[in-house]
């Protein structure tokens, strides 16, 4: 898949999620196979660019190319300001959000609210593809709730007004991560455009990344959720796409150097306390599927250092290595 001048290899994306697709994870995920990750959305309006929060988002320096960076907002204008403000620190392709449902987004008339306005959208498209001479591409859902799917109609406005690429979430907004993602719009609209097309929702394995495909007729996936403490998905996807076969699983030792490492890189971006914080979810994420999930987090979440975090998080992955659980995690 093409977006623009770059080649887009392999056709597994990581999906742009707020508090989630920071640096280290989109490093992560882009060394564990994603061909393409996109940022965390940046707010365009610019009384915000000089916060703390921002200029982390904003962070770009070592990241491979291409760099990716979504923009959420609402005005035509400040939009294209945004555009043109990232591409001058570093973006190489601009993502318009217009899926995100959160109410406190949409609330502002942004994210997939922007979906009930379809001359709304034409203008942002059009400032937005007029202000920077890189790539711009577009995340929407389906629609704005069950008997609203506009999805045809914004692809369409998207295509003429040169959006690059469309990522598309199986879901309407009001439907938020809840039920199942539903393809058959998408294959629709996919169908009925030129430019390449991604398939996003409930994308969790590679069986349903290849029948997504397949149903879909669509360019790439787009993986959110699943890479959630799974970040290797990508480069099972990735094989099993090209192959037909299956990566073997990452061993115990693999999953714990890649934590460790995960670990590392959050601390050193957000330092202390902040990056022991935010290292908390991801820890729970990595841990979820095991039995002794609970025990686990209620240990290293104790953790106020990074040292200790470390320490406890190399002390598990030991013991489990090793065929045991520690007393300490028992007795929490």
């Amino acid at each position: 898949m093409r977006i623009g001048p770059y080649s887009i290899a392999p056709n597994v994306v990581l999906a742009p999620m707020a508090g989630v697709t920071d640096k280290p994870f989109r490093l992560l995920c882009k060394r564990l196979g994603a061909g393409l990750a996109m940022s965390e959305m940046t707010i365009s309006d610019p009384r915000f660019w000089s916060t703390e929060k921002s200029l982390r988002r904003m962070d770009h320096a070592g990241e491979p190319d291409p760099v990716g960076v979504q923009i959420a907002g609402t005005e035509p204008a400040q939009l294209a300001d945004a555009a043109r403000y990232n591409v001058d620190h570093g973006a190489q392709i601009i993502d318009i959000n217009m899926g995100c449902p959160a109410k406190k987004v949409c609330n502002a008339w942004a994210g997939s609210a922007l979906m009930r306005d379809e001359a709304l959208v034409a203008r942002i498209l059009a400032a937005v593809v007029a202000a920077v001479d890189v790539p711009v591409t577009l995340k929407i859902r389906t629609g704005w709730a069950a008997g609203q799917r506009n999805a045809l109609a914004i692809a369409r406005i998207a295509e003429d007004a040169g959006i690059a690429a469309l990522a598309v979430h199986g879901r309407t907004r009001d439907q938020q991560y809840t039920g199942t993602a539903e393809y058959d719009t998408i294959a629709e609209v996919k169908s009925r455009l030129a430019i390449p097309v991604l398939a996003n929702g409930d994308i969790d394995s590679p069986e349903k990344a290849a029948a997504v495909l397949a149903h879909t007729g669509c360019d790439a996936v787009m993986v959110g959720r699943a890479a959630q403490g799974r970040p290797w998905i990508f480069r099972e996807i990735a094989h099993f796409l090209a192959t037909g076969e299956h990566l073997p699983p990452p061993t115990l030792a693999e999953v714990g150097r890649i934590l460790i490492g995960h670990l590392e890189a959050l601390h050193a971006f957000y330092g202390e306390p902040s990056g022991v914080r935010i290292a908390r979810k991801h820890l729970g994420w990595y841990a979820k599927d095991r039995p002794e999930n609970a025990a686990f987090r209620a240990v290293v979440n104790r953790a106020e250092t990074a040292a200790a975090q470390l320490a406890l998080t190399r002390d598990y992955f030991d013991a489990l290595s090793a065929g045991s659980t520690p007393s300490l995690y028992e007795a929490a």
